[in-house]
């Protein structure tokens, strides 16, 4: 590992000064990504500025009804907070779905969105990859590409993004709020993450500089019925190789409404627009639910070894917007004995 310096931070400004100095300095949060891809020679920084005593570990309500999450809260507090587990169960679960216990202690929710691939191309210093050298190529095309993605990918990268509360947040419209040397800004999560493209190097939207100062949740009453669902190769502690976050309205057997992400499937937490297009207004059955799968599969692009992740993605909306609109049914079928 290469020697760096350390640093604490403990204010925002303070923080964007000492990173300001040095550019080759990074931001620490937990650490969980950061310091693995320091030990492996992906990430090289000259120091590490250490944001644990700033003030953004706070989880509040806001008057409009949204939900803001500090970029400092950890995993495991996020999970555990009365207004997500009530509100968003899905991002709960989500979060409840990733990592250790021990991980979720320690990793937080800037740097959970920050996190990279695991693609082992990418953290294999030895081996090309145009995401850590720009040019080099992807020998993932014609190599190990079991988990790379059907969705969105180019001729130029294939890794998918690992994070499990992105898809959640991504489903229910989060906004990421940072701060620069020039003040506050925000993103909508569809714009954070950059489109692979031929700049796989390239993946936030993020000014050079920035700090994530948290997460906002605008109000969302179709959260309230929500699941996580996500598919590992071992039981425990692994990365998924399909998930889905999904919420859904339904009255009278229609749905009114739905929220839909699909996660392991493309190089950022994929939005399933296509899939909602199809649910909305139509019929809370198995029908819709498959029309709408095969709608945003339709746009699928297996390499030879992960197309098995058509039918799994397929398999696993059409279950968990099953589930959902079972829930919904008991709950109107409830109401109406209770009146």
């Amino acid at each position: 590992m290469k020697e760096f310096g350390y640093q604490r931070a403990h204010d925002v400004p303070g923080a964007l000064a000492l990173l300001d100095a040095d550019p080759d300095a990074r931001f620490l949060g937990g650490g969980t990504n950061l310091v693995d891809l320091m030990k492996t020679g992906v990430e090289r920084p000259s120091r590490l500025v250490d944001l644990r005593e700033l003030p953004l570990d706070r989880i509040e309500s806001a008057p409009d009804g949204s939900l803001r999450i500090g970029a400092t809260v950890t995993n495991s507090d996020l999970a555990a907070h009365p207004d997500v587990r009530l509100r968003f169960p899905a991002l709960t679960q989500a979060v409840l779905a990733g990592a250790s216990g021990q991980l979720r202690n320690m990793a937080t929710v800037g740097g959970n969105l920050l996190q990279r691939t695991r693609c082992g191309y990418f953290t294999d210093v030895a081996r090309p990859c145009n995401k850590r050298s720009p040019g080099t190529g992807c020998p993932a095309l014609t190599g190990e590409h079991h988990n790379a993605a059907i969705l969105g990918a180019s001729e130029h990268c294939v890794a998918v993004h690992p994070s499990d509360l992105g898809v959640a947040l991504t489903a229910f419209d989060a906004v990421v709020t940072y701060e620069t040397a020039d003040g506050a800004g925000e993103l909508t999560l569809a714009d954070f993450y950059l489109p692979v493209g031929d700049t796989p190097h390239r993946e936030t939207a993020l000014p050079p500089g920035a700090l994530i100062t948290g997460v906002v949740l605008p109000p969302a009453p179709v959260a309230a019925v929500s699941r996580y669902r996500k598919v590992r190769e071992r039981a425990s502690y692994a990365f998924a190789i399909g998930s889905v976050a999904a919420a859904l309205d339904v009255e009278a057997g229609v749905v009114r409404d739905v929220r839909l992400a699909l996660g392991a499937v493309a190089s950022r937490p994929w939005r399933a627009h296509a899939a909602e297009r199809v649910l909305r207004g139509a019929p809370a059955d198995a029908r819709t639910f498959l029309a709408a799968a095969d709608a945003e599969l339709s746009a699928a692009a297996p390499l030879p070894h992960n197309g098995y992740k058509v039918d799994l993605i397929r398999n696993l909306v059409v279950a968990v917007l099953t589930e959902l609109a079972e829930v919904a049914e008991v709950a109107e079928l409830t109401e109406e004995a209770a009146r």
